[in-house]
Protein backbone atom coordinates (compact mmCIF):
# COMPACT_ATOMS: atom_id res chain seq x y z
CA UNK A 1 0.00 0.00 0.00
CA UNK A 2 1.26 3.32 -1.29
CA UNK A 3 1.39 6.36 1.25
CA UNK A 4 -1.49 8.61 0.62
CA UNK A 5 1.57 11.78 0.81
CA UNK A 6 3.89 9.81 -1.53
CA UNK A 7 1.40 8.89 -3.80
CA UNK A 8 0.04 12.02 -4.18
CA UNK A 9 3.85 13.83 -4.44
CA UNK A 10 4.22 11.10 -7.17
CA UNK A 11 0.95 11.84 -9.35
CA UNK A 12 2.33 15.62 -9.03
CA UNK A 13 5.52 14.93 -11.01
CA UNK A 14 3.42 12.90 -13.84
CA UNK A 15 2.72 15.91 -16.56
CA UNK A 16 6.04 15.54 -18.67
CA UNK A 17 6.11 11.65 -17.81
CA UNK A 18 2.99 11.35 -19.37
CA UNK A 19 3.99 13.72 -22.66
CA UNK A 20 6.61 11.13 -22.62
CA UNK A 21 4.78 7.99 -22.59
CA UNK A 22 2.04 9.01 -24.78
CA UNK A 23 0.80 6.65 -27.95
CA UNK A 24 -0.95 2.83 -27.39
CA UNK A 25 2.93 1.20 -28.11
CA UNK A 26 3.88 2.78 -24.56
CA UNK A 27 1.70 1.64 -22.62
CA UNK A 28 3.41 -1.69 -21.05
CA UNK A 29 6.63 1.17 -20.32
CA UNK A 30 4.29 3.88 -19.34
CA UNK A 31 3.35 1.15 -16.45
CA UNK A 32 7.24 0.43 -15.43
CA UNK A 33 8.01 4.10 -15.18
CA UNK A 34 5.06 5.05 -13.29
CA UNK A 35 6.06 1.83 -11.09
CA UNK A 36 9.60 2.86 -10.64
CA UNK A 37 9.14 6.23 -9.71
CA UNK A 38 6.75 5.22 -6.77
CA UNK A 39 9.64 3.28 -5.66
CA UNK A 40 12.47 5.84 -6.36
CA UNK A 41 10.15 8.52 -4.13
CA UNK A 42 10.25 5.80 -1.62
CA UNK A 43 14.28 5.01 -1.80
CA UNK A 44 14.72 9.03 -1.54
CA UNK A 45 12.16 8.95 1.88
CA UNK A 46 14.62 6.26 3.65
CA UNK A 47 17.93 7.36 2.19
CA UNK A 48 17.28 11.65 3.18
CA UNK A 49 16.28 10.61 6.45
CA UNK A 50 19.18 11.88 9.12
CA UNK A 51 19.68 11.42 13.28
CA UNK A 52 19.86 14.81 13.52
CA UNK A 53 17.28 16.96 13.75
CA UNK A 54 17.94 19.65 11.52
CA UNK A 55 20.08 18.14 9.25
CA UNK A 56 16.83 15.62 8.72
CA UNK A 57 14.35 18.84 8.09
CA UNK A 58 16.60 20.54 5.53
CA UNK A 59 17.51 17.60 3.68
CA UNK A 60 14.75 17.04 3.19
CA UNK A 61 12.84 20.16 2.40
CA UNK A 62 13.44 20.73 -1.60
CA UNK A 63 12.69 16.85 -1.63
CA UNK A 64 9.29 17.25 -0.12
CA UNK A 65 8.50 20.55 -1.89
CA UNK A 66 7.80 18.58 -5.48
CA UNK A 67 9.99 18.06 -8.79
CA UNK A 68 9.93 16.11 -11.73
CA UNK A 69 12.07 13.47 -10.87
CA UNK A 70 13.18 13.29 -14.37
CA UNK A 71 16.47 11.97 -14.34
CA UNK A 72 15.00 8.91 -12.41
CA UNK A 73 12.48 8.76 -15.13
CA UNK A 74 15.10 8.76 -17.85
CA UNK A 75 17.06 6.04 -16.08
CA UNK A 76 14.09 3.59 -15.87
CA UNK A 77 13.19 3.93 -19.05
CA UNK A 78 16.72 3.25 -20.40
CA UNK A 79 16.48 0.42 -18.40
CA UNK A 80 13.83 -1.09 -20.57
CA UNK A 81 16.67 -1.43 -23.25
CA UNK A 82 18.35 -4.16 -20.81
CA UNK A 83 16.67 -5.99 -18.27
CA UNK A 84 14.64 -3.44 -16.76
CA UNK A 85 14.04 -1.43 -13.83
CA UNK A 86 15.88 -4.02 -11.52
CA UNK A 87 17.04 -2.94 -7.80
CA UNK A 88 20.44 -1.55 -9.27
CA UNK A 89 18.80 0.57 -11.77
CA UNK A 90 16.35 2.54 -8.70
CA UNK A 91 19.45 2.71 -6.83
CA UNK A 92 21.41 4.64 -9.52
CA UNK A 93 18.51 6.67 -10.03
CA UNK A 94 18.06 7.57 -6.20
CA UNK A 95 21.77 8.42 -6.18
CA UNK A 96 21.50 10.93 -8.85
CA UNK A 97 18.12 12.40 -7.89
CA UNK A 98 19.65 12.90 -4.32
CA UNK A 99 23.13 14.79 -6.71
CA UNK A 100 20.34 17.14 -8.38
CA UNK A 101 18.78 17.91 -5.22
CA UNK A 102 22.35 18.72 -3.66
CA UNK A 103 23.59 21.23 -6.67
CA UNK A 104 19.91 22.90 -6.16
CA UNK A 105 20.89 23.94 -2.31
CA UNK A 106 24.37 25.39 -3.70
CA UNK A 107 22.57 26.68 -6.80
CA UNK A 108 20.04 28.80 -4.90
CA UNK A 109 22.80 29.89 -2.15
CA UNK A 110 25.21 31.12 -4.98
CA UNK A 111 22.33 32.60 -7.04
CA UNK A 112 20.69 34.42 -3.86
CA UNK A 113 17.18 32.81 -5.45
CA UNK A 114 14.69 34.07 -3.15
CA UNK A 115 12.05 30.51 -3.91
CA UNK A 116 12.50 27.12 -5.20
CA UNK A 117 9.59 25.02 -6.24
CA UNK A 118 7.06 27.43 -5.29
CA UNK A 119 8.79 27.44 -1.72
CA UNK A 120 11.30 29.83 0.12
CA UNK A 121 15.07 28.34 -1.17
CA UNK A 122 16.86 26.38 1.81
CA UNK A 123 19.37 29.52 2.71
CA UNK A 124 16.11 31.69 2.95
CA UNK A 125 14.96 29.15 6.06
CA UNK A 126 18.08 28.04 7.19
CA UNK A 127 20.60 30.40 6.34
CA UNK A 128 24.16 30.00 3.40
CA UNK A 129 26.09 27.92 6.03
CA UNK A 130 22.93 25.15 6.77
CA UNK A 131 22.22 24.90 2.99
CA UNK A 132 25.69 24.47 1.23
CA UNK A 133 26.32 22.16 4.09
CA UNK A 134 23.08 20.15 3.61
CA UNK A 135 23.82 20.22 -0.07
CA UNK A 136 27.06 18.13 0.59
CA UNK A 137 25.26 15.98 3.32
CA UNK A 138 23.21 14.95 0.02
CA UNK A 139 26.17 14.77 -2.38
CA UNK A 140 28.19 12.35 0.38
CA UNK A 141 24.84 10.27 0.63
CA UNK A 142 24.34 9.77 -3.04
CA UNK A 143 28.36 8.68 -3.15
CA UNK A 144 27.21 6.46 -0.58
CA UNK A 145 24.60 4.65 -2.45
CA UNK A 146 26.42 4.60 -5.19
CA UNK A 147 29.19 3.20 -3.59
CA UNK A 148 27.32 -0.32 -3.32
CA UNK A 149 27.15 -0.82 -6.94
CA UNK A 150 30.90 -0.97 -7.51
CA UNK A 151 33.64 0.68 -9.27
CA UNK A 152 32.28 1.70 -12.28
CA UNK A 153 29.14 3.39 -10.63
CA UNK A 154 31.60 5.22 -8.10
CA UNK A 155 33.38 6.66 -11.25
CA UNK A 156 30.13 7.86 -12.85
CA UNK A 157 28.86 9.26 -10.11
CA UNK A 158 32.58 10.91 -9.54
CA UNK A 159 33.14 11.60 -13.03
CA UNK A 160 29.50 13.59 -13.27
CA UNK A 161 29.81 15.48 -10.26
CA UNK A 162 33.26 16.95 -11.33
CA UNK A 163 31.68 18.24 -14.47
CA UNK A 164 28.63 19.88 -11.98
CA UNK A 165 31.30 21.80 -9.78
CA UNK A 166 33.68 22.67 -13.23
CA UNK A 167 30.21 23.76 -14.87
CA UNK A 168 29.38 25.87 -12.05
CA UNK A 169 32.83 27.28 -11.07
CA UNK A 170 33.05 28.33 -15.20
CA UNK A 171 29.53 30.23 -14.65
CA UNK A 172 30.92 32.02 -11.81
CA UNK A 173 34.24 32.91 -12.71
CA UNK A 174 32.59 33.69 -16.37
CA UNK A 175 34.27 33.50 -20.12
CA UNK A 176 37.72 34.98 -20.76
CA UNK A 177 38.44 37.74 -22.95
CA UNK A 178 39.00 35.85 -25.99
CA UNK A 179 36.05 33.07 -25.75
CA UNK A 180 32.65 33.44 -27.30
CA UNK A 181 30.19 34.27 -24.31
CA UNK A 182 27.65 32.09 -26.37
CA UNK A 183 29.64 29.14 -26.82
CA UNK A 184 31.11 29.17 -23.33
CA UNK A 185 27.35 29.21 -21.63
CA UNK A 186 26.46 26.39 -23.83
CA UNK A 187 28.96 24.37 -22.52
CA UNK A 188 28.39 25.67 -18.95
CA UNK A 189 24.86 24.09 -19.39
CA UNK A 190 26.21 20.54 -21.47
CA UNK A 191 28.31 20.16 -18.02
CA UNK A 192 25.90 21.71 -15.35
CA UNK A 193 22.94 19.75 -16.60
CA UNK A 194 23.53 17.73 -19.09
CA UNK A 195 26.27 15.89 -17.50
CA UNK A 196 23.50 15.11 -15.36
CA UNK A 197 20.91 14.02 -17.33
CA UNK A 198 23.63 12.07 -19.65
CA UNK A 199 24.26 10.08 -16.28
CA UNK A 200 21.06 9.46 -15.42
CA UNK A 201 19.83 7.07 -18.94
CA UNK A 202 23.68 5.76 -18.78
CA UNK A 203 22.55 4.30 -15.79
CA UNK A 204 19.14 2.80 -16.38
CA UNK A 205 21.28 1.18 -19.45
CA UNK A 206 24.44 -0.14 -17.54
CA UNK A 207 22.80 -1.38 -14.61
CA UNK A 208 20.37 -3.21 -16.05
CA UNK A 209 22.82 -4.68 -18.42
CA UNK A 210 21.58 -3.36 -21.58
CA UNK A 211 23.98 -3.43 -24.90
CA UNK A 212 27.04 -1.57 -24.40
CA UNK A 213 26.67 0.12 -28.12
CA UNK A 214 23.82 2.24 -26.70
CA UNK A 215 25.67 4.36 -24.03
CA UNK A 216 27.41 6.34 -26.22
CA UNK A 217 23.99 7.45 -28.22
CA UNK A 218 22.74 7.55 -24.35
CA UNK A 219 25.24 10.29 -23.39
CA UNK A 220 25.00 12.43 -26.45
CA UNK A 221 21.23 12.54 -26.16
CA UNK A 222 21.63 13.22 -22.23
CA UNK A 223 23.85 16.37 -22.90
CA UNK A 224 22.03 17.76 -25.67
CA UNK A 225 18.33 16.98 -24.30
CA UNK A 226 20.37 19.02 -21.20
CA UNK A 227 21.39 21.55 -22.67
CA UNK A 228 17.47 22.00 -24.30
CA UNK A 229 15.69 21.71 -20.98
CA UNK A 230 18.11 24.39 -19.29
CA UNK A 231 17.68 26.79 -22.60
CA UNK A 232 13.79 26.51 -21.75
CA UNK A 233 14.40 27.36 -18.47
CA UNK A 234 16.11 30.75 -19.57
CA UNK A 235 13.01 31.24 -21.51
CA UNK A 236 10.42 30.36 -18.69
CA UNK A 237 13.03 32.34 -16.21
CA UNK A 238 11.57 35.17 -17.73
CA UNK A 239 7.78 34.36 -17.59
CA UNK A 240 5.56 37.08 -15.65
CA UNK A 241 3.91 34.32 -13.71
CA UNK A 242 5.48 33.14 -10.38
CA UNK A 243 3.28 29.78 -10.61
CA UNK A 244 4.87 29.14 -13.67
CA UNK A 245 8.22 28.97 -12.73
CA UNK A 246 7.89 28.16 -8.77
CA UNK A 247 10.39 31.45 -8.33
CA UNK A 248 10.53 35.14 -8.76
CA UNK A 249 10.51 36.03 -12.42
CA UNK A 250 14.05 36.92 -13.73
CA UNK A 251 15.36 35.45 -10.71
CA UNK A 252 18.86 34.65 -12.74
CA UNK A 253 19.28 38.05 -13.91
CA UNK A 254 18.33 39.89 -11.08
CA UNK A 255 21.32 38.23 -9.36
CA UNK A 256 23.60 39.14 -12.16
CA UNK A 257 23.39 35.34 -14.01
CA UNK A 258 23.53 35.42 -17.34
CA UNK A 259 21.46 33.78 -19.31
CA UNK A 260 20.72 33.02 -22.84
CA UNK A 261 18.59 35.79 -23.75
CA UNK A 262 20.81 38.29 -22.18
CA UNK A 263 23.50 36.50 -23.93
CA UNK A 264 21.82 37.24 -27.30
CA UNK A 265 20.75 39.92 -26.44
CA UNK A 266 24.08 40.94 -26.10
CA UNK A 267 24.91 40.60 -29.68
CA UNK A 268 22.69 42.44 -31.27
CA UNK A 269 23.89 45.89 -32.47
CA UNK A 270 20.46 48.03 -33.17
CA UNK A 271 20.30 50.78 -30.54
CA UNK A 272 16.87 49.47 -29.12
CA UNK A 273 18.59 46.73 -28.01
CA UNK A 274 22.16 47.95 -27.00
CA UNK A 275 20.46 50.18 -24.46
CA UNK A 276 18.12 47.77 -22.98
CA UNK A 277 21.48 45.61 -22.46
CA UNK A 278 22.92 48.71 -20.51
CA UNK A 279 19.54 48.98 -18.90
CA UNK A 280 19.86 45.79 -17.81
CA UNK A 281 23.52 45.63 -16.82
CA UNK A 282 22.68 48.87 -14.44
CA UNK A 283 20.17 47.51 -12.89
CA UNK A 284 21.87 44.20 -11.77
CA UNK A 285 24.44 46.46 -10.17
CA UNK A 286 21.96 48.87 -8.38
CA UNK A 287 20.23 45.58 -6.98
CA UNK A 288 24.07 44.36 -5.93
CA UNK A 289 24.52 47.63 -3.94
CA UNK A 290 21.16 47.06 -1.66
CA UNK A 291 18.60 48.20 -4.12
CA UNK A 292 15.01 46.51 -4.63
CA UNK A 293 14.96 43.28 -7.55
CA UNK A 294 11.95 45.28 -8.73
CA UNK A 295 14.08 47.82 -10.21
CA UNK A 296 14.54 45.43 -13.36
CA UNK A 297 10.57 44.71 -13.88
CA UNK A 298 10.40 46.89 -16.81
CA UNK A 299 13.63 45.81 -18.53
CA UNK A 300 13.06 42.18 -18.17
CA UNK A 301 9.37 42.33 -19.36
CA UNK A 302 10.61 44.12 -22.74
CA UNK A 303 13.21 41.07 -22.65
CA UNK A 304 10.67 38.35 -22.44
CA UNK A 305 8.73 40.31 -25.51
CA UNK A 306 11.84 41.15 -27.16
CA UNK A 307 13.48 38.41 -30.21
CA UNK A 308 16.73 37.60 -28.55
CA UNK A 309 13.76 35.28 -26.28
CA UNK A 310 12.27 33.72 -29.52
CA UNK A 311 16.28 33.07 -30.62
CA UNK A 312 16.66 31.18 -27.54
CA UNK A 313 13.79 28.95 -28.07
CA UNK A 314 15.20 28.35 -31.48
CA UNK A 315 18.15 27.53 -30.01
CA UNK A 316 16.44 25.43 -27.78
CA UNK A 317 14.16 23.25 -30.44
CA UNK A 318 17.34 22.87 -32.71
CA UNK A 319 18.99 21.56 -29.25
CA UNK A 320 16.04 19.16 -28.77
CA UNK A 321 16.39 17.89 -32.74
CA UNK A 322 20.02 16.88 -32.12
CA UNK A 323 19.22 14.73 -29.24
CA UNK A 324 16.65 13.39 -31.57
CA UNK A 325 18.67 12.35 -34.19
CA UNK A 326 21.51 10.74 -31.26
CA UNK A 327 18.68 7.91 -30.84
CA UNK A 328 19.55 6.79 -34.66
CA UNK A 329 21.16 3.59 -33.12
CA UNK A 330 18.68 3.04 -30.90
CA UNK A 331 16.66 0.03 -32.09
CA UNK A 332 12.96 0.71 -32.91
CA UNK A 333 9.99 0.31 -30.21
CA UNK A 334 8.97 1.95 -27.04
CA UNK A 335 12.38 3.05 -25.90
CA UNK A 336 13.14 5.17 -28.85
CA UNK A 337 9.93 6.91 -29.03
CA UNK A 338 9.54 7.97 -25.35
CA UNK A 339 12.85 9.28 -25.44
CA UNK A 340 12.05 11.20 -28.81
CA UNK A 341 8.69 12.44 -27.47
CA UNK A 342 10.70 13.46 -24.02
CA UNK A 343 13.23 15.68 -26.25
CA UNK A 344 10.13 17.52 -27.88
CA UNK A 345 8.59 17.97 -24.80
CA UNK A 346 11.40 19.84 -23.38
CA UNK A 347 11.47 21.99 -26.22
CA UNK A 348 7.50 22.40 -26.32
CA UNK A 349 7.57 23.45 -22.83
CA UNK A 350 6.69 26.98 -23.05
CA UNK A 351 5.01 27.09 -26.79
Amino acid sequence: MIPSASGSRVAGKLGLTDRTLAGPRSRKLASAVKAGLVRVDRALEQELRVADRIADAASRYLYEAGGKRIRPMLAIITAQLGDGANDDVIEGATALEMTHLGSLYHDDVMDAADKRRGVPSAHAVWGNNVAILTGDLLFSRASQIMARQGERAIRLQADTFERLVLGQMHETVGPQDDEDRVEFYLQVLADKTGSLIAAAAQTGLIFANGPAEFEQPLISFGEKVGVAFQLLDDVIDLSEDPDETGKVPGTDLRAGVPTMPYLVLGQRTDAASVALLARIDDGVERIADGHDPAILDRELAELREHDATQATLDLAHAWSNEAVASLGPLPAGAVREALTRFAQAVADRSS
